[in-house]
């Protein structure tokens, strides 16, 4: 739907964990789309670099009780006190007033890690070495996305270059604003089973903003009141009650 030009977006997602096969497809396409370079050989599970990570949870339970889901955790675009801006000493990570996506600035940031810190959600990283890539595919880049530099800490911003196609195409045509099927974000375009559903939170009409507001659809850690953008759905209990770290029945 076309909003009038007085109107702001706000972004997000809902993510169905009961669909969710863990197949890692998502991980890929967000790092070769945003130009994630491949991990050092000497990269730890803390010093390695993912915009999306798919974490295996299990219910603790034993056979034939036990149940396990695939839950993919990125950047959860904070809408309430977003804990890494009030942190970064450089204005390096703002809220875009006009799409309620958090985006991160490499050039001003200073690599303090502050926003690793604050960041209740583990969704933020730090590049210790200058990217590298398999000679020969660095013609493979996407040059609607700049590789970040070692000494900064960077984040999903939802496939910003995307976002900037989108803006483009609608110029083009003559719109103020974007339509919603052109801009589509990696990890959605790519998950085979339609895990992923992506839109505008604020359009009462967008499929992603009825889900949001679906039976059985929850937020991580809620009591923070950080109000993500992301949201997900899961029809077992386990799962919900997990996500809000209240004890299990």
């Amino acid at each position: 739907m076309e909003q009038t030009a007085q109107s702001k977006s706000r972004y997000g997602m809902v993510i169905d964990l009961d669909r969710c096969t863990g197949c890692g497809v998502c991980m890929v396409a967000c790092a070769v789309e945003n130009n994630v370079a491949p991990a050092e050989q000497k990269a730890t599970e803390r010093t390695g670099v993912t915009w999306l990570r798919v974490y295996p949870v299990s219910n603790g339970e034993g056979f034939p009780a036990n149940d396990t889901v695939f839950i993919p955790m990125t950047c959860q675009q904070c809408g309430n006190h977003t804990p890494c801006v009030s942190v970064c000493p450089q204005n390096a990570v703002e809220v875009d007033p006009s799409t309620g996506i958090v985006g991160q600035i490499p050039q001003r940031c200073l690599g303090c890690r502050y926003c690793m810190t604050a960041c209740p959600y583990h969704a933020r990283y730090f590049d210790w070495w200058d990217p590298q890539w398999p000679e020969g595919t660095e013609v493979l880049l996407n040059p609607d996305v700049a590789p970040r530099m070692r000494g900064v800490a960077e984040k999903c911003n939802f496939c910003h270059g995307r976002l900037h196609a989108a803006r483009t195409k609608a110029a083009a045509a003559g719109r103020k604003e974007i339509a919603a099927g052109d801009y589509v974000p990696a990890c959605v375009e790519s998950c085979p089973s339609r895990a992923i559903v992506f839109g505008d939170l604020a359009d009462e009409t967008n499929e992603v903003s009825r889900l949001s507001h679906s039976i059985n659809t929850f937020q991580f850690l809620p009591k923070l009141g950080t109000a993500p953008k992301i949201f997900y759905h899961s029809a077992k209990e386990w799962v919900r009650k997990m996500a809000d770290r209240a004890p299990l029945a």
